[in-house]
């Protein structure tokens, strides 16, 4: 999977929050959020925008990232303290369970 792949699979994903996204979509699209960010970081109206832009297909691509290694989408919210931040982190380094797990088969991609 490229980098314009995990892109178009996020955006076309957006509203899905109760299936699996792989590693490399999740990081993929990471990777292109934190890219559009600096990008536009010194544009103040457009930086904005984007921001708007990329909250919900980040925050859908990373509740599904959790349901790959079979952890609900509210641990997302552990993020506001700072270990919160390391363990999801790591959850999303880890590699997904094999199969079909409470959200869904394996994801393909």
């Amino acid at each position: 999977m490229g980098i314009f792949d995990a892109v178009k699979i996020c955006f076309v994903k957006y509203t899905e929050f109760s299936d699996r996204s792989s590693r490399s979509e999740f990081w993929l699209f990471t990777l292109f959020t934190v890219i559009a960010s600096l990008l536009t970081a010194f544009i103040p109206p457009v930086d904005t925008i984007v921001g708007l832009v990329l909250l919900v297909p980040s925050l859908s691509v990373s509740v599904r990232r959790l349901h790959d290694v079979n952890r609900s989408g509210w641990w997302l919210l552990i993020e506001l303290t700072v270990i919160g931040i390391f363990l999801v982190l790591y959850w999303c380094c880890k590699k997904g369970d094999e199969g079909e797990n409470r959200f869904g088969p394996k994801p393909v991609t």
